[in-house]
């Protein structure tokens, strides 16, 4: 069965390039050429992508229209942010849990980040430990880092719990949450070989990847046996990725962009579909 559903997801994947990419909140990276402004772009975008797709992109649009307004570019606009001067210029923004107060406060987070590690990359790459069997361990440095870092004249009160308002941004596998987010942001990021990512953090292996594990991802993972598991935690996540380690042990997570694809496009449905499974190319190996 191995043999088969590797070939299967191996079609799959030759299927979904980057011709399938919109919509998909990793387009917006695809606009800038500069290192820099893809590490800040792919964190916001990837920040931002819960919700339905089209909300998703309205939102990432809106904050970009916002981070330009004054023609800079989006690096620029995290490496110069000032909350007293620039904070209001969010405060209407809102994008479901999210209002412009954690967005403001995730920029000036980002902007101490930049200048402490001398990008998005260099400070996550700080935390990173390559002996690791997975990047759970460093993700979750990563976050612990950026919540020590000053929130200025953000939440003078503390920080809100796990899973409110700014935190819901920075999810951490501490926490047991599959880190959808982050670990999109990583793929996008550390992974190369396609047109799709980017492969800027060379440092980090792509076997270490874990895949982002979505709804859609999740439940497709179900009808493949990749997992039992019925809630998408950080424990399903893992399981999901090892066994498409199994497939392809240097990069496990290339599956993931074509998987999406399938339940974002509505190829796959959560019945079974006569004409829609008949022309699914995983129909062989599934067993919804």
């Amino acid at each position: 069965m191995s043999a088969i559903l590797k070939d299967r997801l191996e079609y799959l994947y030759s299927t979904f390039d980057i011709r399938y990419l919109s919509p998909d909140p990793l387009e917006f990276v695809h606009r800038y050429a500069r290192r820099e402004d893809r590490e800040v772009v792919g964190f916001l975008a990837s920040s931002l992508a819960y919700g339905r797709v089209s909300q998703i992109i309205a939102s990432v649009n809106r904050l970009l229209g916002i981070m330009e307004a004054d023609g800079g570019s989006p690096a620029e606009f995290v490496r110069g942010f000032d909350p007293a001067r620039d904070g209001g210029s969010l405060m209407n923004f809102r994008h479901r849990f999210n209002n412009g107060e954690d967005m403001a406060c995730l920029l000036y987070w980002m902007r101490q980040a930049m200048e402490e590690g001398g990008s998005l990359g260099g400070y996550f790459l700080a935390g990173y430990r390559p002996e690791e069997s997975n990047v759970g361990p460093s993700l979750s440095r990563f976050v612990r880092r950026l919540l020590e870092l000053d929130r200025g004249p953000f939440f003078p009160a503390g920080l809100p719990a796990p899973g409110q308002q700014v935190r819901y941004l920075l999810s951490t596998p501490e926490d047991g949450s599959a880190c959808k987010r982050l670990n999109l942001y990583l793929r996008w990021m550390v992974r190369r070989g396609d047109k799709l990512d980017f492969g800027l953090w060379k440092e980090v292996s792509t076997a270490q990847l874990v895949i982002p594990l979505d709804a859609h991802v999740a439940r497709i993972a179900r009808y493949l046996g990749l997992t039992t598991r019925r809630t998408t935690t950080w424990r399903t996540a893992l399981e999901v990725t090892d066994r498409l380690r199994a497939l392809d042990p240097k990069d496990p997570v290339k599956y993931d962009f074509s998987l999406c694809r399938l339940g974002i496009w509505e190829f796959c449905p959560k019945k079974r579909h006569f004409l829609k499974c008949r022309a699914c190319p995983l129909v062989d190996v599934c067993r919804l």
